[in-house]
């Protein structure tokens, strides 16, 4: 049975098994586990100055993710996951234990997935850090929001 044509509850326990099964591979260090949760064409977006920008196509991912587990000695968990069948989005808090490091990363991430294969389309991660005082707009890397239709002045002139 292919995604597109699944019910609501069986949706939002595939969007749930996706998620898991890529964070189970990106624990694992395993980059062709990672690349099949991905369209081809998949993009992992973050925030400024954080891993070079946007991560296009699974297989870069997938290799991405498991030179941190390589160099970082990275791992990560699942805290919280809320699916949205209805939209084919996701969103999840979690940890990024970098553990030669000693250091913790707190975040979340929104998922979009392809509405007709079910696979991860896109990816936006939002990390729990401090400001940087020195950029104007603290936006995703790489991300159109104009394009997305994201307000992009405030409501309310000041």
């Amino acid at each position: 049975m292919s995604y597109a044509s699944l019910d609501h509850d069986a949706k939002r326990a595939h969007m749930r098994e996706l998620i898991t099964q890529y964070f189970d591979a990106c624990n694992a260090a395993d980059a062709d586990a990672i690349a099949r949760c991905f369209m081809p064409g998949g993009t992992h977006y973050f925030p400024p100055g954080m891993y070079g920008g946007a991560w296009r196509g699974g297989r870069l991912i997938g290799e991405r993710w498991a030179d941190s587990v390589a160099a970082r000695g990275s791992a990560w968990t699942i805290d919280r996951i809320v699916c949205e069948p209805e939209s084919d989005q996701a969103v999840i808090e979690w940890s990024h234990f970098k553990t030669r490091e000693g250091t913790v990363l707190r975040g979340d991430e929104w998922y979009l997935f392809d509405p007709q294969t079910g696979l991860i389309a896109e990816i936006r991660a939002y990390y729990a850090s401090p400001q940087d005082p020195s950029l104007r707009r603290l936006e995703l890397d790489g991300f159109d929001y104009a394009g997305r239709g994201y307000h992009l002045e405030s409501p309310v002139p000041r």
